[in-house]
């Protein structure tokens, strides 16, 4: 599970993951710069800290790299989500509190990827249809289940 970004690594890494394409020190700087003043040195560390940490790989350009997300912002997000949820002593009581906070916005969000991610009725995962002959169990049950928030 990665560590939260710090303050700085979140924002070197939002341009990366903005920009999605090889970038350099320089322009991560010049960038940064319209918001603060920061050194070319503070950067690079930075950039060669998410190089060491797997964040961004780096290939020579001359005397110089060009860095590269290695995955993006939503599943750095997802990692984290995952990770704090996984840490709980009610995982279930985590996920209904969480589910209280969203706006109705987020939950129809939420619908929406429970759906792209559950298999069809009677289907199995590729994983599962592997290991077993049994069929998944039905796509409805498990949304079925889940109490909604405010209710």
């Amino acid at each position: 599970m990665p560590r939260p970004l710090g303050e700085l690594e979140d924002a070197v890494m939002t341009r990366v993951w903005q920009w999605n394409r090889p970038v350099t020190v320089r322009e991560v700087l010049e960038d940064l710069q319209q918001e603060r003043s920061i050194a070319y040195t503070t950067v690079m560390t930075v950039m060669d800290n998410l190089h060491q940490k797997g964040w961004v790989r780096r290939e020579a350009e001359g005397r110089a790299y060009r860095y590269t997300a290695v995955s993006n912002r939503a599943a750095y997000s997802a990692a984290l989500m995952n990770e704090a949820w996984s840490t709980s002593d009610n995982p279930a009581a985590a996920l209904v509190a969480f589910f209280g906070m969203m706006s109705a916005e987020q939950r129809e969000a939420l619908r929406d990827a429970v759906r792209i991610v559950q298999p069809a009725e009677g289907a199995q995962e590729p994983a599962e249809a592997a290991e077993s002959a049994e069929p998944a169990a039905p796509a409805g049950d498990a949304a079925e289940q889940r109490p909604e928030p405010g209710r």
